[in-house]
């Protein structure tokens, strides 16, 4: 029974529910369509306002632009105008500066034509004085080269004629000989001894003894073989072997001959030396000498001769000289031993001398400073006495007016104001 009404009930309430849904679906239908008519009317009516208002706006914007438009003309035109204006300004500044820059240039070239006028006559003043100086100085070095140029010739001439050559060596002898020595130590065109040849120079060398009258020479004898000597330099440049050895083999012939001459007509002990100098009077052909193989002492064993360049002899003479001076002063050393010891004897009577004047000094001083002190206690017992002036005190005491005493005190004075 109960379920039958629990039926019953649950019947009626899912009756009122479904009622209540389809009145209130109802309802919210009606009320969604009122909604969608006021939001479509709403819609319509925003939709008209809006495109109004859009209406509006384009018209104020149209009269905007058109407002705009007329103010950028008017402010085209006036901008237009103002750089017009600006346009001729600048074109009448620019010609006024063109026609001042013209100006301006006109007057700076003619400075710089004036400028480079003056610097150019004074250039090409400067430039024809140093070209005239070039000239006369190269005409002057044309005449030194012609005045060479015949020396030249004529120093070929004298070297290839045989008895100009060896005259020249011996001029160059001489002067090597006059440099280094003392006219005494050396002659000229010397006899050794009686019967013996002429020799051109020979030195004049101390004897054994002490006498200054002895004395025993040193030959000196000049040789040029200039033609073997130019044929071997004219074969070493053309770098011909077998022309280049047979003027090497001339060469030696003739030094060896010379040398052997030398040796027989000038060497003749005791009046002269064991040796001789044979002098060549080049460098270049006494060291072609030298470098040939054992010749230089072949000359010194076989005929006791000495080659000497112009260098070699000057050494030589050189140590001949130191050797004449030690010799002299050897000989002199007793006189100057003498005079030494003399000194020495003089000095020892100066020194005693000085010491007598030294003592009399001494007892002069004493005596004058006892002086000066006897002379100052008599002062200290007159000072209460008046003093007169000078003049009268030696008319009172009758004292003779001299100039001694005056001169005195001056000096004295004068000596203290200098110290």
């Amino acid at each position: 029974m109960l379920q039958v009404e629990i039926s019953k009930s649950e019947q009626e309430i899912r009756s009122e529910v479904r009622k209540t849904q389809d009145s209130t679906t109802n309802a919210l239908t009606v009320q969604l369509e009122g909604v969608r008519t006021a939001f479509s009317t709403a819609q319509k009516d925003a939709t008209d306002t809006l495109v109004n208002t859009i209406g509006k706006l384009g018209d104020a914007q149209a009269l905007k632009l058109q407002d705009v438009t007329k103010s950028t003309s008017e402010l085209t035109q006036s901008n237009e105008a103002g750089i017009e204006k600006i346009r001729e300004t600048i074109d009448k500044r620019i010609q006024d500066l063109q026609k001042s820059n013209e100006d301006k240039l006109e007057r700076m070239r003619q400075t710089v034509d004036e400028q480079l006028q003056t610097t150019l006559e004074k250039r090409l003043t400067k430039s024809f004085g140093v070209v005239s100086e070039r000239l006369e100085a190269v005409q002057q070095g044309l005449g030194k080269m012609q005045s060479l140029a015949a020396d030249v010739g004529n120093l070929q001439r004298v070297l290839t004629n045989v008895s100009t050559r060896g005259a020249w060596g011996e001029v160059q002898l001489g002067a090597i000989l006059e440099q280094i020595l003392t006219p005494v130590q050396y002659a000229q065109n010397v006899q050794p001894h009686t019967g013996s040849e002429r020799v051109e120079y020979a030195v004049r060398l101390p004897g054994n003894d002490d006498n200054p009258d002895t004395y025993i020479w040193l030959p000196i004898d000049s040789k040029f073989p200039m033609a073997d000597y130019q044929r071997l330099i004219d074969a070493a440049e053309i770098a011909d072997k077998d022309a280049e050895k047979s003027a090497i083999r001339s060469l030696k012939r003739t030094v060896q001959s010379e040398a052997r001459k030398i040796s027989q007509n000038y060497i003749s002990p005791p009046h002269t030396t064991d040796f001789a100098i044979m002098f060549l009077p080049t460098e270049g052909l006494y060291a072609e000498v030298l470098r040939q193989p054992g010749l230089a002492e072949e000359l010194i064993q076989d005929h006791r001769i000495v080659v000497a360049g112009p260098t070699t002899l000057t050494a030589i003479l050189l140590g001949l000289r130191v050797g004449f001076r030690t010799l002299a002063i050897q000989k002199h050393s007793g006189k100057i031993q003498d005079m030494l010891s003399a000194i020495k004897t003089e000095f020892g009577e100066y020194s005693r001398l000085l010491g007598l004047t030294q003592k009399h000094l001494r007892n002069a001083a004493n005596n004058l400073e006892w002086t000066e002190k006897r002379s100052q206690a008599v002062v200290g017992k007159l000072k209460d006495v008046e003093e007169l002036p000078i003049e009268e005190t030696s008319k009172t005491l009758g004292l003779p007016e001299t100039e001694l005493g005056n001169e005195l005190f001056g000096v004295i004075d004068t000596n203290t104001n200098s110290d």
